[in-house]
């Protein structure tokens, strides 16, 4: 199979090509009046009737008459080469005109051919269009791939990223994590490298299939695999590829795509981010609405159009499968779907392994606590992790990734990374220190809440400081007691500093408790039907944002509920800080001193107790 030619190329922001544009048409223009003042050009000739011409002429005014098929001008004496215009009859002449017959000593010269002036004033009147002309070919050009296939007006053809059999070299092998996801598709592999027994069987493969899971958690990595162990042709594009500023090119991709499949079979075709063109019909708005439709039934109409026995298979990517229209999941076109979640324990660890392959590990390294540590990180997260302990042993001139350096990854890339050039005045420090400490306590005291890992005052991100609570294990679902215990945990930073410093002195370092408290209480309400009997086991969330499935009574009955969680869960919080006053103080103290306080440092203090 032919390689095709990369295309690689850089985007032209079009804000900065019209810059170039006004600046070239600018410096022509002064280039132009500069020229002319020098004298290198002569000035535009101002146009007169012919009896004031003939005026200045006899009034012996001009040194020079230069009579043309069409006019007559004149050079004037007392100005550096300034001059003056009259349109005349065809056919008149210079002896018509009486030009010989006056005393004067002006110079008469018949000219009957176009002068450099005016070819000069002709090119500087037709620059403007060419330089038009010249920006739509370069914009064009650039749209369709820098000069690709289809030349300017390529826009039509598919800017899928092609991966021949010598480029596919990724294996099953290289994706971990995924032991479900690999079995569901390892008959597409056998599939492709042997059509006919299937073919002689009776059995279709399916046309297309579905990868639906949470971003990074390997779907484009787990398609390329198939490609890999089938040895086929990878055809890679994403939804929003498909749709561009001009109507119908969204379909014309998708026909370009298909047929370019169809012509290397057997093949693969994967498309990334398929919501962005598969979205339900009839409930979008904007005017890309209809060429997101017309792409989409143009993918419909391509996938219904395969003929018996194709080799050609269609696989898809999205995290949001809600949002798919019907037509594409019924049976015939993505009629499979596998579902790749983020990995638990083992599957973490399986990852950490394959990353750490090309990565100089220190003896002893202990992957399965990096495992345990990254609970609900995806794949590519856990990627990052290593890539990020890997640059961090470089920066402290290590010869090989240390434990330290997986941990100090971990919190990176899990809670951000660390400020310590922002300086806080003493005051702002105690107060994030209880704040932080007021979590931890309140979490602890909640039979049901995650254990603290860490507390810290030290800057990351936009948070002046963290607490941070993992699980034990995996958790897949949540109990009624578990989210409030949540809430009560996420209000003890607000009540610690009521405690200690008053009502008055509330921070607005809780101002995304209150908002998570108030999206958990919500959610209990309205989608998990955890509220009293007054509202009832009900789900009031609609797919319409814009009208609500219940009246204003029960809105307001809904409002009540949420409101009570709220209050009741910061009553707890508050109770149970009064009457571990001591211990806040105590912990908030050493907090202010260390800056970092561990799980194993935390449950310290209770041990003492």
């Amino acid at each position: 199979m032919k390689k095709p030619k990369p295309r690689n190329f850089k985007k032209t922001n079009p804000f900065l090509i019209l810059f170039l544009v006004a600046v070239i048409g600018a410096g022509i223009s002064l280039l132009s009046g500069g020229l002319t003042m020098l004298g290198v050009i002569p000035e535009s000739p101002k146009k007169v009737d012919l009896a004031t011409f003939l005026t200045e002429y006899k009034q012996d005014h001009l040194k020079e008459v230069i009579v043309s098929d069409e006019k007559v001008t004149g050079v004037l004496k007392d100005t550096k080469k300034s001059r003056i215009f009259a349109v005349k009859e065809a056919g008149v002449n210079a002896v018509d005109l009486e030009f010989m017959k006056e005393p004067v000593q002006a110079k008469i010269t018949i000219d009957d051919s176009v002068s450099g002036h005016e070819v000069f004033e002709m090119f500087l009147s037709f620059l403007p269009l060419l330089l038009i002309l010249g920006i739509f070919f370069f914009l064009t050009r650039k749209m369709s791939g820098a000069g690709g296939e289809g030349g300017p007006f390529g826009f039509g053809k598919t800017k899928a990223r092609i991966f021949d059999v010598k480029s596919a070299k990724t294996k099953f092998s290289d994706v971990a994590g995924a032991e479900e996801a690999k079995e569901e598709v390892m008959e597409l592999v056998d599939f492709l490298k042997n059509p006919k027994k299937y073919q002689k069987m009776g059995a279709k493969i399916p046309k297309g299939i579905l990868m639906v899971g949470p971003p990074g958690t390997g779907k484009t990595l787990l398609a390329r695999a198939i490609a890999g162990e089938a040895k086929v042709p990878f055809f890679s594009v994403s939804g929003s590829e498909f749709v561009e500023m001009f109507v119908g090119v969204g379909a014309s991709r998708v026909r370009d795509l298909f047929k370019t499949a169809k012509q290397n079979a057997p093949a693969i075709i994967f498309m990334d981010e398929i919501d962005a063109i598969g979205k339900k019909r009839g409930k979008g708005s904007g005017g890309g609405h209809d060429e997101r439709e017309q792409t989409l039934n143009q993918i419909l109409t391509e996938m219904d159009g395969f003929e018996e026995g194709h080799t050609v298979i269609v696989i898809a990517a999205t995290n949001r499968p809600e949002t798919l229209d019907k037509a594409l999941l019924r049976p015939g076109r993505f009629d499979r779907r596998v579902h790749i979640d983020l990995p638990d324990m083992n599957a973490r660890k399986q990852i950490l392994e394959v990353h750490a392959r090309n990565k100089k590990m220190e003896d002893g390294v202990d992957l399965a606590t990096i495992a345990s540590k990254t609970v609900g990180f995806s794949g590519a997260d856990i990627e990052n992790v290593l890539n990020e302990a890997a640059i961090l042993a470089v920066k402290n001139r290590k010869e090989k990734i240390e434990q330290a350096d997986l941990h100090a990854a971990v919190e990176k890339v899990a809670i951000g990374p660390e400020r310590k050039s922002r300086k806080f005045t003493e005051k702002e420090r105690k107060m994030t220190s209880y704040h932080e400490v007021g979590h931890a306590l309140a979490g602890h005291f909640c039979e049901y809440h995650d254990p603290v890992h860490k507390i810290s005052i030290v800057s990351r991100g936009r948070t002046l400081g963290v607490t941070w609570f993992l699980p034990e294990e995996d958790v897949y679902s949540k109990t009624k007691q578990q989210l409030f215990d949540e809430m009560v945990s996420l209000q003890g930073g607000r009540m610690a500093e009521k405690l200690i410093f008053g009502e008055e002195q509330l921070t607005t370092g809780a101002s995304n408790d209150l908002e998570r408290i108030s999206a958990i209480a919500r959610s209990m309400v309205m989608r998990y039907g955890m509220g009293s009997d007054t509202v009832g086991p009900v789900v009031f969330v609609s797919e319409n944002e814009f009208q609500k499935p219940y009246s204003e009574e029960t809105a307001r009955l809904i409002d009540l509920e949420v409101k009570k969680l709220i209050d009741e869960s910061e009553k707890i919080a508050f109770e149970t800080l009064k009457k571990h006053k001591k211990l806040l103080i105590k912990i908030s103290e050493d907090l202010l001193e260390k800056e970092n306080i561990t799980k194993e440092e935390f449950l310290s203090y209770f041990e003492e107790k």
